[in-house]
């Protein structure tokens, strides 16, 4: 991308990651393969260079994109995947409402909310990262508004506003039987109390709705 040093892309190694959601008091553990993500959530420049498009409430440059529905971030993955010469990772119906992924592909795409967390963890097993008001912008610090990437301190991997700032979609369904087509959202976002930013939380939203606290993070298949 050429959109500035918010367009970096972190390589991942391989590992394990255990998964909980509180709600249904489950924990299961996922086998992560290598990936890379984004350093920080796309920004509104970033969108508008692909897309063309500002849907954010706040403008700025380097403020994250929000306001964007998950098929908003899965178009845009596409896009960004088809400018830059590589394969688009989605296939999606003509209608626009059916999506198949393609594995193979070496485009971009959202990360899986595994992929997420243990990109989030860094390697730790606490709650959070670091101490919540040095990596994360959230009720307490945001002054209520959202703010420039890369604002508060990264994790140990050098990943920027894993947690607070923007919600991140990711690509999973969150609960098929009770929610239907849902997705995953996660990392709380700039209006969120303390408890809500911490690596393991899972929230939901419809994949049309467009909120003012959720964005998305890019993602890359490892070559194989």
């Amino acid at each position: 991308m050429d959109a500035g040093a918010e367009s970096v892309m972190v390589a991942v190694a391989p590992g394990q990651v255990i998964l909980s959601d509180r709600r249904t008091q489950r924990t299961w553990s996922v086998e992560v393969e290598p990936f890379q993500i984004g350093a920080f959530p796309v920004t509104q420049a970033e969108y508008a260079m692909v897309l063309g498009e500002r849907p954010s409430a706040v403008r700025g440059d380097r403020l994250p994109v929000e306001g964007v529905s998950w098929w908003d971030a899965v178009r845009f993955c596409n896009a960004l995947s088809r400018r830059e010469g590589l394969v688009p990772a989605y296939q999606l119906d003509s209608d626009g409402e059916g999506i198949e992924w393609d594995r193979s592909a070496d485009g971009y795409r959202l990360p899986t909310e595994a992929e997420w967390e243990y990109a989030c963890r860094a390697g730790t097993t606490g709650p959070r990262y670091g101490p919540l008001d040095e990596v994360a912008w959230y009720r307490a610090n945001s002054g209520g508004r959202v703010h420039k990437v890369g604002g508060r301190q990264p994790n140990a991997w050098g990943l920027y506003d894993m947690l607070g700032n923007v919600w991140d979609w990711c690509w999973d369904v969150y609960d098929a039987e009770v929610y239907g087509t849902y997705r995953v959202l996660r990392g709380g976002g700039w209006f969120d109390e303390h408890w809500s930013c911490r690596a393991s939380v899972r929230r939901r939203s419809h994949p049309a709705y467009r909120v003012d606290d959720v964005g998305f993070r890019l993602a890359r298949s490892a070559p194989h």
